[in-house]
């Protein structure tokens, strides 16, 4: 396998060192049901090896500072560091980036991504990560955003957005404080620098936050707003993860999810590219209701010609749902924006082919059915 190389992550001498104060996003409950078979867990020991999550990420032991042993075990929804040997000073780079990505990263592409994609094009990219944070290590918890001039899907692209999770001991961004910026509704501190290789904007959060679900766009324009990129670059990845300079084990993120919406004008991926409008994708939604509480069955079916792999089925909740449990798919977060993962006995839905999941929530005020289902970025029909 042609090894990864560091996105942007070369050597970078005496520069200040990366932080990390990377808020953890608030993307609630992970709920998968007790009946599904779990995928066999792999363990990633080679600097840089992969492997492939929820059929459609990639994690990345990315073991790029250091000669020190690191270790990721790939799980159904994500990753954990299962040993991170070896220390790095705290006023340079980091020991490495073990993360999981959509998009491309040095000629290797997540499966069925839609990245590259121009800026201009994009409508939204929602995300949303839960990470696992421990209190013995010296690290960030760190989301990049890799926007580039050209849609390149190998080596350093030209600018690079880091939003900062959680940071814990003496370590710092990249660069000097520039103020403070609102994005997505949270206020962050801003650094602004460069590492040699290209610029860093990163936005750091006050405390560590654990889980948030979020639009990536909003930090891309807010990037875009100072000057660092264009509208007419490219959304080539986005990474989570970590980069610790001490210890690290136990460090994970448990669940990730990441879709890119364009509007379909050239230079980005058409969700529904069927001249027609029709749907390759029907959801049936029914639903048992009582007082303050519900169960919803969903029934998704794939109308198109070609298997769907490693299926997500996004949409929004009405105010005042909130999922509770769930089974056949995990279900993130708990509110709002959400996305239905499937799981590893039902990733794939055959041509012609339907699968079902469900959930149990609570509700305040009027009940209301979903609106707006999205299979893989694709518009469903709904029955």
């Amino acid at each position: 396998m042609r090894p990864l190389r560091p996105q942007a992550r070369a050597p970078r001498g005496l520069l200040s060192a990366l932080g990390a104060a990377f808020a953890t996003f608030a993307l609630v409950a992970s709920l998968v049901t007790a009946a599904a078979p779990a995928q066999a867990d792999t363990t990633i020991c080679e600097p840089f090896g992969t492997a492939t999550v929820q059929g459609r990420y990639v994690v990345q032991n990315n073991r790029w500072g250091s000669t020190a042993t690191q270790c990721v075990t790939a799980t159904d929804t994500g990753f954990r560091v299962t040993q991170a040997d070896g220390s790095a000073s705290t006023d340079g780079a980091p020991k490495s980036y073990p993360s999981l990505f959509n998009g491309c990263h040095y000629t290797t592409c997540s499966p069925g991504t839609a990245l590259p994609a121009r800026l201009d094009t994009v409508a939204a990219a929602p995300s949303s990560i839960s990470y696992g944070f421990v209190g013995d290590a010296v690290y960030n918890a760190s989301y990049d955003i890799w926007l580039d001039p050209t849609p390149r899907t190998d080596g350093v692209n030209r600018t690079e957005i880091m939003i900062w999770f959680n940071r814990v001991g003496p370590i710092q961004p990249i660069g000097s404080p520039v103020g403070t910026a609102s994005v997505g509704g949270r206020t962050w501190e801003v650094w602004s620098g460069g590492n040699g290789s290209n610029d860093v904007l990163s936005f750091v959060a006050p405390s560590a936050i654990t889980g948030w679900s979020f639009d990536v766009m909003d930090f891309v324009r807010a990037t875009v707003a100072r000057g660092l990129a264009e509208d007419d670059w490219y959304l080539t990845s986005v990474q989570a993860g970590f980069e610790p300079w001490q210890n690290g084990a136990g460090l994970a993120v448990n669940s990730f999810s990441s879709t890119v919406v364009t509007d379909g004008t050239p230079g980005g991926t058409d969700p529904d590219p069927d001249p027609g409008g029709t749907s390759a994708c029907a959801v049936s939604y029914g639903t048992n209701v009582w007082p303050d509480g519900f169960t919803a069955d969903v029934t998704v079916t794939n109308t198109g010609t070609t298997p769907v792999d490693g299926w997500q089925l996004a949409f929004t909740l009405p105010s005042g749902q909130r999922i509770t449990n769930a089974w056949n798919a995990s279900v993130t977060p708990s509110s709002g924006a959400v996305t239905a993962t499937g799981a590893s006995h039902n990733a794939r839905i055959a041509p012609g082919g339907s699968l079902s999941f469900g959930f149990q929530g609570t509700y305040g005020g009027a009940f209301a059915e979903p609106t707006g289902f999205r299979l893989n970025d694709t518009a469903c029909a709904t029955a």
